[in-house]
């Protein structure tokens, strides 16, 4: 009785393949580019001890985070919400201390607002183009590429028919430490 064997695998010009991709599944790019970045945002957030709220319907606004701390003047809790975008049309670690990203009108209306309640700030992720090289796991770490840039665009001004273009500064790099330090000034009544 002969044992049924697996096929080998297949060869590449001659080589056996050292890698395979998987087989991804058929969801829109920006959708998935969509998810990748709300992943981003929980990590952010759990790391920086805040709470996520996420609106129903949202209005144009994507996220609430909020923050307590004993610390904090104006009260217990802050908040503030949050616009997510994503785009794999810029380069990691962008040259220059700002980079364009271009907004439709009615978004940068409901950011520019001012004066304003409770704060809103935008967090642009750039994102490798091939959804392959997004993330990385190892027994060490999860690796989300390549990183989330934020500002605030209170008063900004529309300058486009349509859509304009905003500024983001590449310093303000999104991790727990600048949600902290965000907070913290909201929490002593400043601006994020």
């Amino acid at each position: 009785m002969a044992l049924a064997q697996p096929d080998p695998a297949p060869a590449v010009s001659g080589l056996l393949s050292e890698r395979i991709a998987p087989l991804r599944g058929h969801i829109a790019t920006t959708a998935c580019m969509e998810t990748l970045q709300v992943g981003y945002l929980h990590a952010v957030a759990a790391a920086a001890g805040c709470s996520l709220a996420q609106p129903f319907p949202d209005h144009g606004i994507d996220w609430h985070v909020s923050h307590s701390a004993p610390g904090h003047a104006v009260d217990d809790e802050v908040t503030i919400k949050v616009q997510l975008k994503a785009t794999y049309q810029l380069p990691p670690r962008p040259r220059g201390p700002t980079f364009a990203f271009t907004l439709d009108n009615d978004h940068l209306v409901k950011l520019a607002r001012t004066p304003a309640s409770v704060h809103k700030i935008l967090v642009v992720m750039i994102v490798p183009r091939s959804q392959g090289d997004w993330l990385r796991a190892g027994h060490d770490r999860l690796a989300l590429r390549h990183c989330c840039y934020w500002t605030n665009l209170a008063g900004h001004p529309v300058t486009g028919r349509r859509r304009t273009t905003v500024r983001i500064p590449t310093s303000r790099v999104f991790d727990d430490r600048a949600l902290c330090e965000i907070m913290t000034r909201v929490g002593a009544g400043g601006r994020p």
